[in-house]
């Protein structure tokens, strides 16, 4: 096995986890959807139980890749300062050491999978809002300060346009688009600097990629109201 022939493989699993993440994301709106259009919890709503087995399975199938390459590279890395001949062992080497990394994973662990906390605070912020919409008469809001409020979290901070992609930062509650945040915490890393939380007055002096949660719901809105305007 040539390192050229292990680079396109590496390259066609990391294609494989974003279709996996593109997959958690159709499952999370989809959920939103059901969540959104039956007045039952969570807990009672099969359609809603049913998205989150499909997460789970994603979740763990993205692991496993993730775990997978991850080994790949490190044994590669090791095999390149070793004899030619070392190469001939590399997948059995590979194998091993998947067997061993997986045998400790548990599924426990995959609740802390990113998109499935996400789909989790997706799901119960929906039914929150539906049981406050339910319990208030939504007409007596004040318009103008929902719409001003609306606007202000559509905005990122750092592209002061609105956001594509909002992440949801859970040390400060603060959202980003996903692009500008991760580019800036890359360059930041790069100066072994900590990245700043870029909303002014924020206290949050290390913004990590792993603090970082999809905002499926916000996302939904600001697609809303760009179709919206373009029917306008």
């Amino acid at each position: 096995m040539s390192l050229s022939t292990v680079r396109g493989t590496l390259s066609s699993l990391q294609s494989c986890r974003e279709e996996i993440g593109t997959t958690m994301v159709i499952v999370t709106d989809v959920a939103i959807d059901l969540a959104e259009s039956h007045a039952t919890g969570e807990e009672t709503n099969p359609g809603i139980k049913q998205m989150e087995a499909m997460i789970l399975e994603c979740a763990k199938l993205d692991r496993e890749i993730n775990c997978f390459v991850e080994i790949v590279q490190q044994v590669t890395g090791e095999v390149t300062s070793q004899q030619p001949e070392a190469m001939f062992s590399l997948s059995a080497t590979v194998k091993e050491r998947f067997t061993e990394r997986t045998a400790l994973l548990s599924d426990a662990e995959l609740q802390k999978h990113q998109k499935v906390v996400a789909f989790k605070d997706s799901i119960k912020n929906t039914l929150n809002q539906g049981n406050e919409e339910t319990a208030e008469n939504m007409e007596e809001l004040d318009e103008d300060i929902a719409v001003t409020q609306t606007q202000v979290n559509f905005t990122c901070p750092l592209t002061q346009v609105d956001m594509v992609n909002p992440m949801k930062n859970k040390e400060c509650n603060h959202h980003y688009d996903e692009g500008a945040i991760l580019a800036m915490i890359k360059a930041r890393h790069s100066q072994k600097k900590n990245c700043r939380c870029p909303v002014v007055g924020c206290g949050n002096t290390n913004v990590k990629q792993s603090d970082l949660i999809p905002d499926q719901i916000l996302r939904r809105k600001i697609q809303s109201k760009k179709t919206d305007g373009n029917r306008t």
